[in-house]
């Protein structure tokens, strides 16, 4: 039975690609019958960002990504925070000292700064240069009797190859001489991601480590590190990066979106989740769109391809459009309704239901994301509207015929009884005939009249919705305009 994880650093808020690879991680578990842990990497506590585990956690909630053991949740591999595992890196550390696969390290910030210096002035690839791997037993003497601080660095092998099974890659080989010994414990006794990740994934069970492929150049340090602890590697899968439409990779500095930016816009979690198993993997050459059962039974671990996946902001804009016309009318009302009754939207809080859900029926099929409901529905909710009025006029007319137009327009609708779509578009129909005018002449000008927009649902189911009393009040407005 698989065990996966997704172990985030809080050190900022993750953008949607990193939740892209967890989601491949959770739906590899729920596929195989598995467990999905979610594991915080905060060793690296200097540049620890405030709120950015609540941020991890609901996010997976947001997306619909449960955890079956973790913060909050718990679970019998716990803790699941890496600060309060620190003896246990601690304990780790020691023994492959003990072993002599590890080593202390007194060098000082100001001597690896220098040092770092003269290979750049060499154009020498900047590395550690195994100073303190050769420190006799009286020099480590000396160092612990003044007091110096140290850290734990892992002693790499000098020479051969060392080989990185990757599920995906295949095996991928590097030399020993281009790796150098990285610190697998800092002086504050906390572990970096090196030892603290590797024990922490071998304690708690791991079997497969899926990760984004800018951890292949550290993969081989991470075997040799397993090999001298004497433990069994996990299956590997370095999953390609998500790139933006220019090809570069996504990334926060890059202005790349989080999960919290896709909710407050009024993306739907369902086609967020189906758009990012989309990136970088693929069940067939044309399927797009699953439920997340679909999703679940669908997943192989294998169909991951190692092209990255490109992120198309259309793509998922359509594909959001999509799902909001699945969703039933009450169920779209649910949704938009926090959307439409945000602070800063005019209109009255809250919102009439009923009203409000003749509104969205009319706009159903032509919303993309809940967050745009407001502005396009507007003119529903607003007292006042405001436009140009040269926006009046349609193509072949001009002020003086739009106004008359308009004039027999409210006068024909005076005299209807029942305010309904279906008996005021023949007669509307009827008086464009009458007028000597093509429809979209007279239409158009009704429709800006009545809603101060050139776009807008059907002419006369969007009149009914208003009301006789609305409409007939812009219309009145509209002739005022053109006086």
């Amino acid at each position: 039975m698989p065990r996966v994880r997704f172990a985030p650093s809080p050190t900022g808020f993750l953008h949607i690609g990193a939740f892209r690879t967890a989601l491949f991680s959770w739906l590899y578990a729920r596929h195989a019958g598995g467990q999905f842990i979610l594991r915080i990497e905060d060793t690296d506590t200097a540049r620890t960002v405030e709120g950015a585990v609540d941020d991890f956690i609901n996010g997976l909630a947001w997306l619909g990504m449960d955890i079956d053991e973790g913060p909050v949740v718990g679970g019998l591999y716990g803790p699941y925070y890496q600060v309060q595992r620190k003896s246990l890196y601690q304990q780790y550390a020691s023994q492959l000292i003990a072993s002599g696969h590890a080593y202390r390290c007194y060098c000082t910030p100001e001597r690896l700064n220098a040092m770092r210096k003269a290979q750049e002035s060499q154009k020498l690839p900047p590395r550690y240069d195994r100073h303190c791997r050769y420190l006799s037993d009286e020099e480590h003497a000396a160092n612990e009797a003044a007091g110096l601080s140290w850290t734990v660095r892992f002693a790499m092998p000098l020479d051969g190859e060392t080989v990185v099974p990757d599920k995906l890659h295949g095996d991928m080989v590097f030399k020993n001489t281009d790796l150098d010994d990285m610190v697998i414990l800092k002086s504050n006794g906390l572990a970096p991601y090196h030892l603290a990740h590797l024990v922490d994934d071998h304690l708690m069970g791991i079997t497969h480590v899926l990760r984004g492929e800018e951890w292949i150049p550290s993969a081989p340090r991470h075997v040799q590190l397993y090999k001298a602890l004497g433990w069994e590697l996990p299956l590997y899968y370095h999953v390609p990066n998500v790139l933006g439409k220019d090809k570069k990779k996504l990334s926060k500095r890059r202005n790349a979106p989080s999960w919290s930016d896709y909710q407050k816009q009024g993306f739907l979690p369902e086609a967020v989740f189906n758009f990012l198993a989309l990136l970088g993997w693929s069940y067939d050459d044309k399927t797009e769109l699953f439920s997340r059962e679909e999703l679940i039974r669908a997943f192989t671990i294998d169909r991951i391809g190692v092209s990255s996946g490109i992120y198309d902001p259309d793509k998922l804009l359509w594909m959001n459009g999509v799902y909001i016309r699945q969703l039933s009318l009450d169920e779209l009302v649910r949704r938009a309704l926090p959307y439409m009754e945000r602070p800063e939207v005019e209109g009255g809080r809250p919102l009439d239901i009923e009203y409000t859900t003749c509104v969205l029926r009319l706009e159903h099929e032509r919303l993309k994301t809940l967050g745009e409901a407001a502005h396009v529905v507007s003119f529903f909710f607003e007292e006042e509207i405001d436009y140009d009025t040269a926006l009046l006029i349609q193509k072949g007319m001009d002020a003086s015929r739009t106004r008359e137009a308009l004039v027999h327009t409210r006068d024909l609708l005076t005299k209807i009884q029942d305010w309904d779509h279906a008996i005021i578009e023949p007669l509307m129909r009827e008086l464009v005939g009458n007028l000597g005018l093509k429809a979209g002449q007279l239409f158009g000008a009704v429709r800006t009249a009545v809603s101060g927009r050139t776009a807008t649902p059907p002419l006369f189911e969007m009149m009914e919705v208003l009301g006789r009393d609305v409409s007939m009040k812009r219309i009145d407005q509209a002739i005022a305009r053109l006086s």
